[in-house]
């Protein structure tokens, strides 16, 4: 047996595997659409949308940096006007710059996945791992195989399947120095692409971790992508896309950037890195499962139950829907106050988190809107699904102000966010009339993680209501002030649920601050 397969053995470093391969063509696909910002303006692998040379280049392409030192010349680096604030006459014309110079340069007119995939099991064992079909700018039709060697032509047509190498037989080892050789128009263009290409600056090249949204950029092209639509119908439907035990602990990267020393400047600069890198690796994979929530990609916890009931757990992330699934926000609304319950959770927690208390922790939570339904996607407090919530809430209220718990360590916690938060410290009464003191909403809840942290949740309450937007008219229109009522305050609204903004707040206090020390100058006087 062993005189049989030793002859067969070659040397693996330099062969292709079928993974290989498709990491193969989809690094060409890159450096063919490198100058395209398609990509960009779609926000498709985090691609960049960078204005760098846009502002630092002149009407002629001329680079500012590449100016000679002794032409003082003036450039105005000031963004359009039309996206300024305060403009009022604003073009019909996207927000986002488009340039002349980001016209990209076509190598082949078509690049696809050949319909004869995937190989027969007799051309597998020939080494066969896929085929493409490509169409030159000289409207030459190309069949090339993928095979453990590299890559070749083959004889096979549209409709004609023959695997044999054409003739003349040329193998590469690229699929870049393929089509260079049979194909003059690629070889000159791909040659001035990559010239190009490295004469970008790299902050136009690495990838922009910001949100990028679709209706702002300019409306273009939709161009034949193979590896585009390979992986828009080979994603797993939304699984995993890790295996066991090699999934991101999203909880623990936050919370352990957050635990960063911070006792220096360069300490303090590495901490904030590394928060801001986390987050918004956070931000796009909540996205992503957001998305495959919406489509039914994922199968939920409870399957049993009305779709805007379930819940569904994915990559580390715990994802619901914003709708009223126990009839909490009934009197509040009903599934309009939990509609905006997400987002008011949200800014609380966007609050606490500002504040930088040490040893205060708050869940990873991102709110994406698609397709018309709202997704609320979470990272999961360590040993939460092993117990009952009720049984780990030890701060706050669980069942709407019935039964309310305090605990000396949150209390300690939250009375150093009371100052920059606005939030004093109280007492509130439970249904034995009993006093507890809190220094938070009483929806506020706290949990002991299995790792030892405290958590706080459930936010909503962070900041006052608005009185201004009432959800009924049970409160009398006399005790407003004339002044409001000639406004037409209060108005009614969808849900009680509208709260202050936070530079509200701070303006008030600044106000009432100013006026009571100028008072107390006059009093001194």
């Amino acid at each position: 047996m062993s005189s049989f397969i030793r002859p067969h053995i070659f040397t693996w470093t330099n062969s292709y595997s079928v993974r290989d391969a498709r990491l193969h063509l989809r690094h060409v696909r890159d450096l063919l659409r490198s100058l395209d910002p398609a990509d960009a303006y779609n926000g498709v692998n985090c691609s960049s949308l960078s204005y760098l040379s846009f502002y630092t280049r002149d009407k002629d392409g001329e680079s500012v940096g590449n100016r000679r030192a002794s032409e003082k010349e003036s450039v105005a680096c000031r963004p359009p006007e039309y996206i300024l604030p305060g403009c009022k006459d604003r073009p019909l014309t996207p927000l986002q710059p488009v340039r002349d110079d980001w016209k990209p340069l076509q190598c082949l007119r078509v690049l696809t996945m050949s319909s004869w995939n995937p190989p027969p099991g007799n051309r597998k064992m020939h080494g066969d791992l896929m085929y493409l079909n490509v169409l030159t700018m000289e409207d030459r039709e190309l069949n090339i195989t993928s095979s453990t060697r590299g890559f070749y032509l083959n004889q096979s047509t549209a409709f004609n399947f023959n695997p044999k190498p054409a003739v003349p037989k040329i193998l590469c080892h690229s699929l870049v120095e393929l089509l260079s050789q049979v194909s003059p128009a690629f070889r000159k263009t791909f040659s001035a692409l990559q010239k190009k290409r490295v004469q970008q600056h790299p902050y136009e090249r690495i990838a922009g971790p910001f949100q990028v949204f679709t209706w702002i950029a300019p409306q273009g092209d939709h161009s034949l992508d193979c590896v585009r639509a390979e992986e828009t119908h080979t994603s797993r439907m939304g699984q995993d896309e890790h295996t066991a035990g090699q999934s991101r602990d999203w909880n623990e990267e936050l919370q352990g950037c957050r635990e960063l020393t911070r006792n220096s400047l360069q300490d303090r600069l590495h901490r904030e890195r590394s928060i801001f890198k986390t987050n918004s690796d956070f931000v796009e994979a909540a996205t992503r499962g957001a998305v495959a929530v919406v489509d039914g990609n994922l199968m939920p916890l409870n399957p049993g139950e009305a779709p805007h009931m379930q819940m569904f757990i994915w990559n580390n992330l715990f994802f619901s829907l914003g709708f009223d699934i126990s009839e909490h926000y009934s009197p509040l609304g009903g599934n309009t106050a939990a509609h905006a319950a997400a987002i008011c959770d949200l800014r609380g927690a966007q609050a606490y988190t500002s504040v930088d208390i040490e040893g205060l922790h708050t869940l990873g939570t991102a709110v994406v809107d698609y397709r018309g339904l709202r997704v609320i996607a979470q990272t999961i407090v360590p040993g939460i699904l092993e117990k009952n919530q009720e049984q780990s809430v030890v701060y706050g209220s669980n069942d709407y102000g019935k039964t309310v718990f305090t605990h000396p360590r949150f209390l300690e916690l939250l009375d150093k966010t009371s100052k920059p938060l606005r939030i004093q410290r109280h007492q509130v009464l439970d249904h034995r009339n009993s006093p507890v003191e809190l220094c938070s909403g009483i929806e506020t809840k706290g949990i002991l993680g299995n790792d030892g942290r405290p958590y706080i949740l459930d936010l909503l309450r962070t900041f006052p209501p608005d009185l201004n937007f009432q959800f009924s008219e049970t409160e009398e229109r006399g005790e407003v002030p004339k002044e409001c009522q000639s406004f037409g305050y209060p108005r009614r609204h969808h849900h009680s649920l509208a709260n202050l903004r936070s530079e509200l707040i701070e303006a008030f206090v600044q106000h009432r601050t100013g006026d009571t020390a100028t008072a107390g100058a006059d009093m001194g006087e």
